[in-house]
């Protein structure tokens, strides 16, 4: 259908754009991404893979949103844990890991993906707001629209089989 290739199109604009955003805040602002910011964008790109490829191929909504739906709830996870590491008082952050560079050097894969998705103290830190939501409370904003999208693009489609 027409207009679910739209969405999935529209998907696909908005996760580029996040990424450039992204990248704005990093390059141009100065911030610096902690491990759950990599993370979520990892999501973010899976999401706009997924949902160019539900667009170019047009075929298997269902596959297409349930994949972009469940990348997209797995990140929002990452972007709440996040979140929830900025609300912490600052007694309980934890400590500060070493950057990722080193973490891939140092470690194999496998143990420097469960370091990386884990969080630490950098991930608490608050860079920048926007009406008194941080990085990550826009970015689970993001992943709720999306896969809310996508699920009832999935639902839609279920009734018109």
């Amino acid at each position: 259908m027409a207009s679910e290739r739209k969405i999935d199109f529209l998907i696909f604009i908005a996760c580029i754009s996040l990424l450039g955003v992204a990248f704005y805040m990093q390059y141009i602002m100065g911030l610096s991404p902690c491990y759950l910011c990599v993370t979520q964008r990892f999501f973010i790109a899976i999401i706009g893979l997924f949902s160019l490829l539900a667009f170019i191929h047009n075929r298997g909504p269902r596959i297409y949103g349930s994949m972009i739906a469940l990348s997209a709830i797995i990140g929002g996870y990452f972007a709440s844990k996040q979140l929830w590491l900025q609300s912490l008082p600052p007694e309980k952050i934890p400590a500060c890991g070493p950057p990722a560079d080193y973490l891939f050097d140092t470690f194999n894969f496998g143990e420097a993906i469960k370091i990386l998705i884990q969080g630490d103290g950098n991930c608490a830190a608050i860079q920048w707001t926007f009406i008194s939501l941080s990085i990550p409370g826009w970015t689970l904003i993001c992943f709720i629209a999306i896969a809310t999208l996508s699920v009832l693009k999935i639902i839609r489609n279920n009734k018109t089989c």
